[in-house]
């Protein structure tokens, strides 16, 4: 049979793995957060990208050929 002090030990570790436990639950929740607000800077960050790209490529149109380089 197990003694009061082995079952002191046990129920002192599964505290201690309960406890891990919930603050690996906060420490993942947090990490979900940071990389949802990453994927949304990210898409945005890609949207600023590609508005740059079509107005430049709209002004890199407008612009003349020189005559020299016109075939």
């Amino acid at each position: 049979m197990s003694s009061p002090f082995q079952i002191d030990q046990i129920a002192d570790r599964v505290e201690r793995l309960l406890s891990r436990h919930a603050g690996l639950q906060q420490r993942h929740a947090e990490l979900a957060r940071e990389l949802q607000q990453t994927r949304e800077e990210r898409d945005a960050l890609k949207q600023r990208l590609q508005t740059a790209t079509a107005r430049l490529d709209a002004l890199l149109e407008q612009l003349p050929i020189p005559a020299g380089d016109a075939e």
